[in-house]
């Protein structure tokens, strides 16, 4: 259903809007979950290690497709607010040729620098094999994750957040099921785990662009549309592709990150591996108040009601709070326990390390909560350079830090480098918000 976040009660139309996507932030990372928790469980620690190893690295596919969803996202949402009908179905039909190419583009890329790229980050050799051939097949489905997280972007774009929720159930209980039979009756190992998210992917996107364009078509306008255009290109690339460049950047320093730890052995690996599993839950749902954020400020932006953003902000640090308090508590005092769903008892080293990491982190929670919601505004408005500031300066001091806490403290060291590039990242973000940054000069639309 297509939502107005233009009118009536702010707190109520953020609250609607959002908790479908905290939803499928669950189910979600439900899947993801199960990857590891299936695959350490019935294959092994080398299998639990080979997946986490290859992580960093599919977290930058990753990356570029959230940059494309939010670039058409931000975009499609002030076209929405400001009833500009033709104009959005030119975005829509231009967003999904672009990323079909930039698909097809990186999967060729994928296919070949997997190996050399899973040497560089010096992965050991007893799960080498194991996570270059889950990474290859995890690239011949970009064109479905691509495809998926565009028709997710331009649901929640139209204030339709409950359509990508009933997709990504379905899409997460396929994927387990496929785990399940793949991986422990099969006996595939990393190879099921890698085919279980290429199926249930594929089936997702499939049926939800079908289900999105017949949306689309239904929405009446007199203006022409384009099939595709370069000036639309043009306004979507200026909010993607920074968005896209703060996306990698922070993967690509995940992946210095994980050559360090790579270099203390398949177990550490394991048991980062399976923390990082949880951390990405938390911050995920953070990133789901941000998403909605984002779509309800570039709806109100559209419409010139810069008044209800504010309100928004104010109820989203309300949401926050209430978000990642369990979290912080859960990891704190259970961690332990949830990492052994992960491995079995006998992996002391890997659980202590995902222990530590879980001690050291997720105290701050509340701190990246802040600035992520910030940042939602920032992106909705389309205040890029803000934006990418606050980002980079996380990401800059997160790897330097890394190096530097490491010779100190070794792993828990650079377990620490992560709340100190939070909290200056906050700062900044939160800033640049009630500095007023984000507001449009002309006091309209940005697009």
């Amino acid at each position: 259903m297509i939502t107005d976040m233009t009118k009536g009660s702010t707190g109520k139309a953020l609250w609607l809007f959002t908790l479908p996507m905290l939803g499928s932030v669950v189910f979600q990372q439900m899947y993801n979950l199960a990857d590891s928790a299936i695959a350490g469980q019935f294959a092994g620690e080398d299998a639990l290690s080979a997946v986490g190893v290859s992580y960093p690295v599919t977290m930058i596919f990753m990356a570029i497709a959230i940059g494309c969803n939010i670039g058409c996202s931000v975009v499609i949402s002030q076209l929405f607010g400001s009833k500009r009908t033709g104009e959005l179905k030119t975005a829509v039909s231009t967003s999904f040729i672009a990323v079909g190419v930039l698909s097809v583009i990186l999967t060729l890329l994928g296919s070949i620098f997997s190996e050399p790229v899973m040497r560089m980050l010096d992965t050991p050799e007893n799960v080498f094999a194991d996570s270059v051939l889950y990474l290859k097949i995890y690239v011949w489905g970009l064109v479905f994750l691509f495809i998926y997280n565009i028709s997710s972007g331009i649901f929640t774009a139209l204030g339709d957040s409950k359509t990508p929720f009933y997709f990504l159930v379905a899409s997460s209980l396929g994927n387990i099921a496929l785990d399940i039979l793949f991986v422990a009756v099969f006996n595939m190992g990393v190879a099921g785990v890698a085919w279980a998210t290429f199926i249930a992917q594929g089936v997702a996107s499939a049926v939800s662009a079908a289900v999105l364009f017949r949306r689309i078509r239904s929405l009446e306008t007199d203006e022409e549309s384009e099939v595709f255009s370069l000036d639309m290109l043009r306004r979507i690339s200026r909010i993607a592709i920074p968005s896209i460049l703060q996306q990698s950047f922070v993967s690509v320093g995940n992946l210095f990150i994980q050559a360090i730890i790579n270099g203390y052995g398949s177990s550490v690996a394991a048991g980062y591996s399976a923390a990082i599993k949880l951390n990405t839950f938390a911050i995920t749902s953070f990133t789901a108040l941000s998403n909605s954020m984002s779509s309800f400020t570039a709806q109100n932006i559209g419409a010139g009601r810069t008044d209800r953003v504010k309100k928004g902000f104010k109820t989203a640090l309300v949401m926050l709070v209430c978000v990642a308090l369990p979290f912080i508590v859960a990891y704190c005092g259970f961690g332990g326990f949830m990492l052994r769903i992960f491995m079995k008892n006998d992996s002391v080293l890997a659980l202590e390390t995902g222990r530590h990491f879980l001690l050291i982190a997720s105290p701050f929670y509340v701190i990246i909560a802040i600035k992520l919601v910030a940042d939602g505004v920032l992106r909705g408005a389309g205040a890029m350079k803000m934006f990418m500031a606050s980002t980079f300066t996380d990401l800059v001091l997160r790897v330097i830090l890394a190096y530097i806490f490491e010779g100190f403290w070794q792993t828990d060291g650079i377990w620490l480098s992560w709340p100190v590039g939070w909290v200056a990242a906050a700062i900044m973000s939160t800033t640049f918000y009630l500095l007023g940054r984000w507001k449009p000069k002309n006091g309209g639309s940005t697009v």
